[in-house]
């Protein structure tokens, strides 16, 4: 994986950046993958989420990227090694690209948490307006259908045939996400404007689930690794993998590439920018009907579902931070809470 911002701490075999200790982990594959490892091991913790823990770990040789959960106390739910090994060794053979799964050690004991080590893949993330500037509007274009044809591809994978046919629990399971994100939303935004509304009006018009399929959870241009000619090299962060309604993946790619209306800014969109040449979403919903061979009826209800949860996980950040649990960083995380509750409403008044 190339990131385009990388890099913290690079330490060699005696140490690590925190997370990985690098002597403990050459053990552990010296003894479990024997004749992997050919040279002093070095770590590089790449810049990127604030979940899952990313590294770039090398021999001098060889690359491979190393994943875990993040340090202190976490949800295992939410930071499921094996799962996010297994969706990936499951997809191999697919035609969704995705970096090969090397090892998964679920012995928390190596490392302090499970991980994975996967093979590295050459590519971009696309984060900023100044990265994807430099693509060019014919470029832009071509990064767009390529990230939308791929979550199409991914939406006919046959669950069962690739062996993922215990992977979640597809029926009911829109049911459960509205339950769990509304309910979540009448605690953690209980004082924001409009929310009430919000709620009702989700619970109230939820469609009917026409089929299921693997959704990633959390599909976006900067969660994917683009390659040089426009292509998505590698689909990454499957940690919210599992079967249900595709079609929150489309509404979840929606709020992201929209954004939200905010005097203050949209921090929402990042490098996604019509004058820079990316096409409107309702051409990316085209593109992915005609890929997936089916319109996405009712695609705005799934909109605002998105923003009301991209809202909510808001909340709970702005709350940890207000509580001097999260970095400096966090401080300006609340400004879109009530942003993105009027985006849903505008979106549900929409359809």
């Amino acid at each position: 994986m190339t990131e385009t911002t990388a890099g913290h701490a690079t330490v060699g075999t005696a140490g690590g950046p925190p997370g990985v200790d690098l002597a403990a982990l050459r053990a552990h594959l010296d003894e479990h993958r024997p004749g992997l490892v050919t040279g002093p091991l070095r770590a590089t913790l790449l810049v990127g989420g604030h979940s899952n823990l990313t590294y770039e770990v090398a021999d001098g040789a060889s690359r491979w990227v190393l994943r875990r959960p993040p340090l202190g106390q976490r949800d295992a739910r939410s930071h499921d090694m094996g799962r996010e090994a297994r969706v990936m060794g499951a997809l191999a053979d697919s035609a969704i690209p995705v970096p090969g799964v090397v090892h998964h050690c679920a012995d928390a004991a190596v490392l302090g948490a499970p991980f994975y080590l996967s093979e590295f893949v050459e590519g971009t993330v696309y984060r900023t307006t100044e990265q994807t500037a430099r693509l060019g509007a014919e470029r832009a274009r071509e990064v767009s259908f390529a990230l939308v044809d791929v979550l199409a591809d991914l939406h006919a994978v046959d669950a069962e045939s690739a062996g993922l046919g215990d992977f979640g629990r597809p029926a009911g399971f829109l049911q459960r996400q509205v339950a769990r994100w509304t309910g979540q939303a009448e605690t953690v935004l209980a004082d924001v404007e409009g929310v009430a509304v919000v709620v009702d009006r989700l619970r109230a018009e939820m469609p009917d689930t026409e089929r299921s399929a693997v959704v990633h959870g959390d599909y976006r241009l900067d969660n994917v690794l683009t390659s040089a000619d426009g292509r998505v090299a590698a689909v990454l962060d499957w940690e919210l993998a599992t079967l249900g309604d595709p079609l929150t993946d489309l509404g979840l790619l929606q709020c992201y590439w929209d954004g939200v209306e905010n005097p203050g800014g949209d921090t929402m969109r990042k490098g996604i920018d019509p004058a820079l040449g990316f096409p409107r979403f309702a051409e990316l919903a085209d593109r992915y009907a005609e890929r997936a061979g089916r319109a996405p009826t009712g695609l705005s209800w799934y909109t605002a579902f998105g923003y009301l949860k991209l809202a909510v996980l808001r909340g709970h950040i702005h709350r940890r931070f207000l509580a001097g649990h999260t970095p400096e960083g966090f401080a300006d995380v609340g400004a879109l809470i009530t942003p993105l509750v009027a985006q849903s409403r505008r979106t549900l008044e929409s359809t």
